[in-house]
């Protein structure tokens, strides 16, 4: 199959390549340019991994599965998809930033394939969190208020409306945290030269100009879901889109501090914390 030979096209289709496990490199050769930009299209595989997920969850609950047997799965859908590729970087930032104390040290540790104390204790936490968050019982909208919502669970089939409310929010957040992760490769320079990366690739940083282009891709990328949140009867998300940012902008400035940079694993750590604020911040809505 051949595909346009565009700079979007190739750097979306790298992004596809290197934060997922399926076969996209079949489609086309992408230059080793490309993957420089991978994260810039980080947001657009919110689609992918976000719509894995809610749709796994949908599929759980209309088989009759419990909502925390439909979290588990979810959550191991995307961990399948993306070979556990943010979880690794999770772990070993835990691993680097909780036994290191220089940031010879800490770069070191992270580098290291073998997990710590640190990166198992990390990990617990952060599922724990994260399912049982998926497992509590979502409000459902109704139009007692007089609004009525077009994609509301009460207007749906019965198969797909026990589920509806959990897979709309679960798209919004992967896309919404890959949004605040993503400013990362703009505020900082990369800790590491590409000999001495994982995947022997240097993210570019942005101009003024790439930061506007940016800023168009996370709007663009957090439309479709905030609209379908919006239409399901769930508009009072949107007051949380500015956690995920808030979380991002600390742990940049513990990274600055600690390593004068990020490293392809903190990228990893952004994504997860930034997304499980959201998870955690949401109970303040209902």
């Amino acid at each position: 199959m051949i595909i346009h030979n565009s700079s979007f096209a190739m750097r979306l289709l790298a992004s596809l390549i290197f934060f997922t496990r399926l076969p996209w490199w079949r489609l086309h050769a992408v230059p080793k340019e490309a993957f420089e930009h991978v994260v810039d299209y980080w947001p657009f595989i919110g689609w992918l991994t976000g719509g894995t997920m809610a749709l796994v969850y949908v599929c759980a609950t209309a088989l009759g599965f419990a909502p925390m047997v439909a979290a588990l799965l979810a959550i191991a859908a995307r961990l399948l998809l993306t070979g556990a590729l943010h979880e690794d970087g999770l772990a070993d930032f835990c691993d680097g930033f909780g036994g290191g104390g220089t940031r010879e040290r800490t770069l070191a540790i992270m580098k290291d394939s073998h997990i710590g104390t640190y990166g198992v204790l990390g990990l617990v936490i952060y599922f724990a969190l994260l399912w049982s968050s998926l497992s509590q019982e979502l409000p459902l909208p109704c139009a007692t208020d007089g609004r009525s919502f077009p994609l509301m669970a009460a207007e749906l089939p019965g198969w797909l409306s026990r589920g509806w409310g959990w897979a709309v929010i679960i798209l919004l957040f992967d896309v919404a945290a890959k949004c605040a992760a993503s400013l990362i490769t703009g505020q900082l320079p990369y800790a590491r030269t590409a000999e001495g990366s994982k995947n022997q690739v240097v993210y570019v940083g942005r101009s003024l100009r790439g930061w506007l282009m940016h800023g168009l891709r996370c709007v663009v990328a957090l439309a479709l879901p905030l609209a379908l949140c919006c239409l399901s009867g769930y508009p009072q998300v949107v007051a949380l889109l500015p956690v995920p940012f808030v979380v991002e902008l600390l742990l940049q400035m513990w990274m600055r501090r600690r390593l004068g940079g990020y490293t392809g694993d903190c990228c990893g750590a952004l994504f997860l914390l930034c997304e499980l604020s959201l998870y955690l911040a949401l109970p303040l809505l209902f």
